[in-house]
């Protein structure tokens, strides 16, 4: 079996938005011999996260509402006293973006089948920035064989 590590790099923009990271997993999984086995996306930030979904404006317009209403910026947070704890100059109030990442995912697993991802029809990676801007970095890890399985 081979095991392949790669990263994500993702510059995102201000407060939350969602990025479809499909074709960046598709070209590494396509730059690798790997025919058969999964990859491991995994979101190395505690204010971003990872979910398998529909990339349709919309709907990504929904999911921010929805995120909104889980963790309100407005609420008071005790994670926002900042004059209460030792942090960097820069460091924002940003409890609601941590709350947020909490009720989604840091991770995906994704079957790789003769080469390719084997999502379904409408389905996409979806990299959900939370606490933006930053630059990102999504680790992925692909493992497999070299082998194409025939079929009979």
């Amino acid at each position: 079996m081979t095991i392949l590590n790669q990263l994500i790099e993702v510059e995102t923009e201000q407060g939350i938005n969602i990025y479809n990271i499909t074709p960046q997993i598709e070209a590494l999984i396509a730059s690798t011999s790997i025919q058969n086995g999964q990859v491991l996306v995994f979101s190395r930030h505690t204010t971003t996260a990872l979910a398998i979904n529909e990339n349709e404006e919309r709907l990504l317009e929904d999911v921010k509402v929805f995120l909104r209403k889980l963790a309100p910026e407005s609420e008071r947070y005790l994670h926002n006293d900042l004059h209460l704890r030792v942090v960097p100059e820069d460091e924002p109030m940003n409890a609601h973006s941590h709350l947020m990442a909490m009720m989604l995912s840091t991770s995906e697993v994704i079957p790789i089948v003769d080469g390719k991802l084997a999502l379904g029809t409408y389905q996409s990676v979806l990299f959900f920035e939370l606490d933006g801007p930053r630059k990102r970095t999504v680790f992925c890890q692909i493992s497999g064989e070299n082998i194409v399985l025939s079929r009979h």
